[in-house]
């Protein structure tokens, strides 16, 4: 396949036209006749590695001025067409889109600090249960009638276009995916063509990326005022205050609002919720009709996560009543408020993904209801990521469970007695173990009758980052592990 630079959305400087053969932004994966796109990095310019695109024949280099600037000699030397843009992200995006080309018929997409791969994969399910071929795209790869690997929650645009071109060309046509700041503010969602899009909460994460709490917000918010388009479906958890700031901006490009929450005049109305050790009861109502349905989840902000999830539906098309149908069928999602192991003496151990202080909060709060006795927290934060959230998710442990133990979580290239320690500022009274899989055994030793254990942190990761080195490490496995152990199991 081959395309020219105008069939790309691209105009070289002096009018120069090429034909593309590929595309990347890896200079070692540039081939004869590819167009290099030189991105600005938090690091490093991707303008640097321009020579070694053209010493492969790269037919074409995308950049903005800067990058122009550090290969001009260089590229004065080579017969590559020249793209020089003020946004070399957004236009590699629109790029990727035209390269290539199809896309599932209908596409959602979800931010939020919190939940995004729960609704995207709530989404997902309930399209397969209504016989539509479906997948979920994110933080666990792409998940359903099409599988693919990830390494990002939003992947860069040649990736997150190739991937929705394979999907659709495997008969795939519904896909909800995974709008994380990053991504957002990247411009690697730029040319999705999108139905609706949600909006989950707001809450402390990634300052270390985005630097003030306006910034991060105003990515998030790109969901809906850049990516989709002005006749595209807004759903959103006005439960959260911030997440409500979306409306007015949404309301006056045209876009059609869904409310969701436990206010009057929600779509979609929470108007009850009863819990036990296997689930819980929720009535709601749509449309001014009382509807009831039984979830065989835990957690109150499952109930929060179903509802936007179905919304979305909705708004994608779906009919109401067979979207509710379809509710009580939903499974949990791996890593998320997932049941890992049981005691012998009924005591539930989960695992959850809670990384952020609100997370951490929310799930225990969530899982309070479902037990009787004591409840037990394991958490740690990561290394190399924003520090100032350390402390509030110690305070938010404390606050919440009966017992916290404060273990390691990705340390990465920091000292992991450091991250403990100012994980304890806000948690002085918790027992510390490093070790993880000696945190996770002490915690489930330490689980009477009617007790839970909270694995926070980790959630679906199978890998511990330690120093560079990536070790295996599955919390839900450990569990497993631990109270096999302690009960006998197996013996």
């Amino acid at each position: 396949m081959s395309k020219t630079l105008a069939e790309l959305g691209l105009t070289a400087r002096g009018g120069a036209e090429a034909r593309i053969t590929g595309l990347a932004v890896d200079s070692r994966e540039v081939t004869p006749g590819t167009l290099f796109a030189a991105l600005p990095g938090s690091r490093v310019h991707g303008g640097e590695f321009i020579q070694y695109a053209l010493r492969m024949d790269a037919a074409a280099i995308l950049t903005d001025r800067d990058g122009a600037a550090i290969a001009e000699a260089e590229l004065a030397e080579s017969g590559a067409a020249l793209v020089v843009v003020e946004d070399p992200r957004q236009a590699l995006a629109h790029a990727s889109a035209l390269w290539f080309g199809a896309q599932p018929r209908k596409i959602i997409a979800v931010t939020g600090t919190n939940g995004k791969t729960s609704v995207t994969n709530f989404c997902r399910q309930i399209w397969m249960l209504l016989d539509h071929k479906a997948v979920n795209l994110g933080t666990t790869g792409v998940e359903g009638a099409w599988e693919f690997p990830l390494q990002h929650t939003t992947p860069e645009p040649i990736t997150l276009h190739r991937a929705l071109a394979a999907a659709a060309e495997a008969g795939v046509t519904h896909c909800a995916m995974e709008a994380s700041s990053h991504g957002l503010d990247q411009r690697r969602l730029d040319g999705v063509h999108l139905t609706a899009a949600g909006f989950t909460n707001f809450t402390q994460d990634h300052l270390d990326y985005h630097g003030t709490f306006e910034a991060y917000f105003a990515a998030k918010e790109a969901l809906f005022s850049r990516v989709l388009p002005e006749d595209g479906i807004v759903a959103l958890n006005i439960e959260d205050t911030a997440v409500a700031r979306v409306a007015p901006g949404a309301k006056a490009r045209g876009q059609r609002i869904m409310r969701v929450g436990k206010q009057e005049g929600c779509d979609l109305q929470l108007l009850h919720a009863r819990f036990d050790a296997t689930g819980q009861d929720l009535r709601f109502s749509f449309a001014g009709k009382a509807q009831q349905v039984r979830l065989n989840l835990i957690g109150g902000f499952q109930a929060e996560n179903v509802l936007l999830a179905a919304a979305l539906v909705i708004g994608a098309g779906e009919s109401p009543g067979r979207v509710f149908d379809t509710l009580g069928d939903l499974k949990g999602v791996r890593g998320r408020m997932e049941l890992a192991a049981t005691r012998a003496n009924g005591a539930a151990v989960f695992v959850d993904y809670a990384h952020t202080p609100d997370a951490i909060e929310t799930a225990l709060s969530a899982l309070r209801p479902h037990v009787m006795g004591r409840l037990v927290a394991i958490v740690g934060a990561g290394g190399d990521r924003d520090a100032g959230k350390r402390i509030l998710m110690g305070q938010a442990a404390a606050a919440h469970a009966d017992q916290v133990i404060v273990t390691d979580d990705n340390p990465r290239s920091e000292d992991p007695a450091a991250i403990r320690a100012a994980v304890r500022e806000g948690c002085p009274e918790a027992t510390e173990e490093g070790d993880r899989a000696k945190a996770i055994l002490l915690g489930v030793d330490a689980l009477g009758p009617g007790d839970a254990l909270l694995i926070c942190g980790k959630g679906h990761e199978t890998g511990q980052e330690i120093a560079g080195t990536k070790h295996p490490f599955d919390d839900v496995e450990q569990a497993s592990i631990a109270v096999a152990a302690l009960d006998g199991l197996g013996a």
